[in-house]
């Protein structure tokens, strides 16, 4: 019909009159690295943990752009390198024709709700990203951050640094050769949540209205997320608490505390199948006051189907955790009592505990163990935590192989997508099937957890671009 345009054509309309086209050639993922050159990266999202991520990727390239909604942040980071040039809004950094053509890749570090949109902003524009776990706030952007890092050919790696321990990586190939025979479950738990959500903040127990802080830039943070007025602490390390920011406790930890059973057990080469959750103090601004998810995933080649089980928070006082008879063989096994944070797997020829965040320490009741004392026999050597991933993302991009990095979107996005799953069970109070292929669910309830809709300005993804 003459004179229609379609959402695609009107959303490129509406990014244009706002300045944010983001149609920029991808040109930094074509080019061919020499040995010996140096890359240029820019940060986005440069406090908390994104000061270590730049400064970690510092080591290895030259830091050309600086950008956060704390101006003290880029200000902190701009004495390292002063040369860098500097944003609030990352949208106007993609506008800048100088800066992109002085950038070959990102780090992204901001809170949860934002790394979608940047990450997919900078592959459409040929740039290699890092991006702080979890990969996305929302089901749906994990899947298409995957979709977009083999369109665009760029190397990517998410921040879960257990990836790169040694221990780890053997504790995996062990699981892969059978040492435990049949898994059929996992069992993973967490100190979280550490910050104000549930009981104590709730939709009807909000934090107080306040005037913004000097210097930071709150629609900035807000970004694709609803207007809200701000309110006391949001924007610093509280916002994972907050559904509209952050991912809650599962979000947070099960990419780090899960990571070595998917991994080991092959569990990115599928999509879980059924989810369900128990929650108490669910509401519409904050994560539960405890959790227990159950994630169930189809059969894997000759692996049979395995049922992962989530613990947080506390109930009635008491910390959410597996059952006491599997409590009791896995400090039997490590001969220490259990840990706030970590693991058991449970096989046809025994389990395995392990009793960290990272997974890099692991106890088999077959007398097998992982450690960093242990090295991977199939898999690259690293043990380097932080900076060792930020290396391999380097050697990734310089040998245009990005199967190097071992946390790339084709694994990582598998990896938080079935997590936040979790919290889709949890907010919806139902259990339902999923359909990994059409990223859809069986009950009209999750359609609004597996994708959000951003807020007008910052729209600027597409719909099925």
């Amino acid at each position: 019909m003459a004179g229609h345009l379609t959402r695609r054509q009107a959303l490129v309309a509406s990014a244009s009159a706002l300045g944010y086209l983001h149609l920029a050639p991808a040109v930094s993922a074509k080019r061919v690295y020499r040995a010996n050159e140096k890359l240029r990266v820019g940060g986005i999202g440069v406090g908390g943990k994104g000061s270590s991520d730049i400064d970690n990727a510092a080591a290895l390239m030259e830091v050309t752009v600086l950008c956060d909604i704390d101006d003290k942040k880029n200000a902190d980071k701009l004495k390292k390198w002063p040369n860098a040039k500097t944003f609030t809004d990352f949208r106007k950094l993609f506008d800048d024709k100088d800066v992109m053509k002085n950038v070959d890749a990102f780090t992204i570090s901001t809170p949860d709700h934002s790394h979608a949109l940047a990450a997919v902003l900078a592959m459409r524009a040929g740039k290699h990203v890092y991006v702080q776990k979890p990969l996305t706030h929302d089901v749906y952007e994990a899947h298409l951050l995957r979709a977009e890092a083999k369109k665009n050919k760029v190397c990517t790696q998410m921040g879960n640094q257990g990836t790169a321990a040694n221990g780890l990586r053997r504790a995996a190939e062990l699981l892969r050769a059978g040492e435990l025979g049949d898994v059929t479950e996992i069992h993973v738990w967490t100190n979280r949540p550490i910050w104000p959500q549930a009981p104590d903040v709730t939709a009807e127990k909000p934090p107080k209205a306040g005037p913004v802080p000097a210097g930071i830039h709150w629609d900035e943070f807000l970004a694709v997320a609803p207007d809200r007025e701000y309110g006391a602490g949001m924007h610093s390390f509280a916002w994972r608490g907050y559904w509209d920011y952050g991912t809650g406790a599962i979000g947070d930890m099960a990419c780090h505390t899960a990571n070595m059973a998917f991994m080991g057990l092959n569990l990115a080469t599928v999509h879980p199948t059924k989810v369900s959750a128990e929650a108490g103090g669910v509401n519409t601004l904050s994560c539960p006051s405890h959790a227990h998810a159950t994630i169930e995933f189809p059969k894997r080649d000759k692996m049979v189907p395995v049922t992962l089980h989530w613990y947080e928070g506390k109930k009635d006082g008491k910390k959410m955790l597996p059952s006491e008879e599997l409590v009791k063989k896995a400090t039997e096994l490590s001969g220490k009592p259990l840990v706030n944070s970590g693991s058991i797997l449970v096989g046809s020829k025994g389990i395995a505990y392990s009793p960290d965040d990272y997974g890099s320490n692991v106890f088999f009741s077959t007398g097998k163990k992982a450690d960093g004392s242990t090295k991977p026999e199939t898999m690259a050597i690293n043990n380097k935590g932080d900076q060792g991933q930020k290396d391999e993302w380097v050697e990734a991009i310089k040998a245009n192989k990005p199967e190097l990095a071992l946390s790339n979107f084709e694994y990582a996005s598998q990896l938080t997508a079935a997590f936040l799953l979790g919290n889709v069970a949890i907010r919806t109070g139902k259990s339902f099937t999923f359909d990994g292929e059409k990223c859809a669910a069986d009950i009209k309830e999750a359609a609004p957890y597996l994708r959000r809709t951003y807020r007008k300005g910052w729209d600027l993804i597409g719909y099925n671009a």
